[in-house]
């Protein structure tokens, strides 16, 4: 029999890798939906964890549904005293997508979860994963600088605890908006790369934290999460408003990547861009805003960008625009890749339920490009 012919797609640039009904991207109209509900109106009308609802579950919860979802949630933000005793041991130097990726799988031992098939097991760890991973980032920022983490406030907001959580203070109601705002726009995005590892760990039958430990591993890398540091240090390079030009064209002339322009996706603007550039605005209006003049550098950026990039589909992604801001609510970008975990692991454990119930282990091939017939070689008759 002859053996197929096979062709490498590198990145597997266009190749299904599974049906999903979660979220959809039309990336020539600039689309998001979350179970065909437009990311627009679910960042205005809803919340994040009413999203994360309609991810995992399939569908928007009536009331009964959505309070015992988060009575559930808030029941479970506390972290058991040796998970804090770990992440003292820890070195502070330590990036917080280390903590945090250390911290999800250690919580494996904890909370025993390899009945994956079982279904009360899968919605206790969906509960404990989106409810103790703002507790993690929160608690290893203050470890890292020195400071006692903070127990959590159940009596506020999931968005607002997690800044009184951080800063020990609560935040003022366009902050608190925002916060959620941004935890809804990065909780989904179809088959990205951290939640194709999510499905892939997923298909073996490992434990949810395992499951979502991979996803952590996988979003830190400076392609995929880390993008939207990278965009700050950016922003901070050019300057000033009128340093965008030159530096711009120069990079593009040197055909050097810009960070947070261009998407695999979208050959338009990123809806999600489109968004937090809207909530940008709304801060830098506000008092409490801090150095209002990146999202001036930023703008001139996109305009430079836009001028000489539109014609080969690259336009703003959804990390040239969330730096800026988290920056702007003062939050320090070593956490920026780390919320947007928090944010995301509601699409991971959806994409994870998703995959369990037609479940079939991830197996590609290869094309091998090594020779045959080797013989072995004795040590003392090598060069």
């Amino acid at each position: 029999m002859e053996e197929k012919e096979m062709e490498v797609v590198p990145g597997l640039a266009g190749i299904p890798a599974a049906e999903s009904g979660i979220s959809f991207v039309d990336g020539l109209k600039g689309i998001l939906e979350y179970r065909g509900i437009n990311i627009s109106d679910l960042a205005e009308h809803s919340t994040f964890l009413e999203s994360s609802y309609l991810l995992v579950f399939g569908k928007l919860p009536n009331k009964e549904e959505f309070e015992s979802f988060s009575h559930d949630i808030k029941f479970h933000t506390r972290l058991k005293l040796k998970v804090l005793r770990l992440m003292e041991d820890l070195p502070e130097n330590g990036h917080p997508m280390d903590y945090l990726q250390a911290v999800v799988s250690a919580m494996g031992m904890y909370y025993p979860a390899r009945d994956t098939l079982d279904e009360t097991v899968r919605y206790e760890s969906v509960v404990r994963l989106i409810a103790k991973m703002p507790t993690i980032v929160a608690a290893s920022h203050r470890l890292r600088h020195g400071d006692a983490p903070i127990a959590p406030n159940n009596d506020i907001s999931f968005a607002a605890n997690f800044y009184y959580m951080l800063f020990e203070k609560e935040p003022d109601p366009l902050i608190e908006k925002i916060i959620d705002v941004l935890l809804i726009l990065h909780a989904d995005h179809t088959m990205n790369a951290s939640t194709f590892s999510a499905r892939v760990v997923g298909s073996t039958l490992a434990d949810p934290y395992t499951v979502v430990s991979s996803a952590v591993g996988t979003l830190s890398g400076p392609l995929h999460g880390g993008a939207n540091e990278k965009v700050i240090e950016m922003l901070r390079d050019i300057g000033t408003a009128d340093k965008a030009r030159p530096y711009i064209e120069g990079k593009i002339d040197r055909k050097e990547k810009i960070m947070g322009i261009g998407h695999r996706v979208y050959k338009t603007k990123d809806p999600r861009a489109v968004l937090l550039q809207k909530y940008a605005h709304s801060l830098f209006d506000h008092s409490e805003a801090k150095n209002t003049e990146i999202l001036a550098i930023a703008e001139e950026v996109e305009k430079v960008c836009q001028e000489r990039l539109a014609p080969k589909g690259l336009y703003p992604n959804v990390d040239f625009y969330s730096g800026i801001v988290f920056q702007a609510i003062g939050i320090p970008p070593e956490l920026f890749t780390p919320i947007f975990a928090v944010g995301r692991v509601s699409g991971w454990l959806a994409h994870w339920e998703e995959q369990l119930k037609t479940n079939r282990i991830y197996r590609p091939t290869q094309i091998y490009t090594g020779t045959h017939e080797v013989a072995y070689l004795p040590m003392d008759k090598r060069e």
